[in-house]
């Protein structure tokens, strides 16, 4: 299979390109041309139900290397589900802090934190608002604002307890130094 470029050790037009493999390999010297090819085609397969679904890996836009796009591919309903998680968590965060009447700079820090904690699977079976609750908390108590956490708790109907718990296991996890109220 001629790809249309030369070999540039001999001049060859004959390249083999082999996208199983990921390489481009000139046919007359056997010089490899290229390695790692990306493939950016979708290909689909049948399960024994009659179910379709895609093969191979879907690579993240802020993924370190490697391809950006897997073809025009993607998950679910148009996005990836990593950035629908963070779409969610930025919409609740803002929407607790603006109920706390806090400012962006607040809600940023905090949605900084979920993305932390998401790195770090501490979002993994625990409710939502309980990590957007706790993600706030810690950035009100490093920010040194007069909010404390039966505010929050009231606010989204939280048991102060259930939350409490989610806040002490998210600072530890993540090294967070949380200064004393009051201080």
């Amino acid at each position: 299979m001629s790809s249309g470029h030369k070999c540039k050790n001999c001049g060859s037009a004959d390249i083999e390109v082999d996208s199983a493999r990921g390489d481009a390999v000139c046919t007359n010297c056997g010089s490899v041309l290229e390695d790692n090819i990306i493939v950016s085609e979708v290909q689909f397969e049948e399960n024994a139900h009659g179910a379709s679904s895609t093969v191979g890996q879907f690579v993240s836009a802020d993924s370190k290397g490697g391809a950006t796009i897997y073809g025009k591919f993607q998950v679910g309903v148009g996005t990836e589900s990593r950035e629908v998680t963070l779409k969610k968590a930025r919409d609740g965060i803002t929407h607790l802090c603006h109920q706390l009447h806090l400012t962006s700079h607040y809600s940023e820090t905090a949605y900084n934190f979920f993305k932390m904690a998401l790195g770090r699977h501490m979002t993994r079976g625990r409710k939502n608002s309980h990590i957007y609750a706790a993600c706030v908390y810690i950035t009100c108590r490093t920010e040194g604002t007069s909010h404390l956490l039966i505010d929050i708790s009231d606010i989204l109907q939280i048991c102060c307890y259930e939350l409490g718990r989610t806040y002490l296991k998210l600072s530890q996890t993540l090294c967070i130094n949380i200064p004393s109220v009051g201080e």
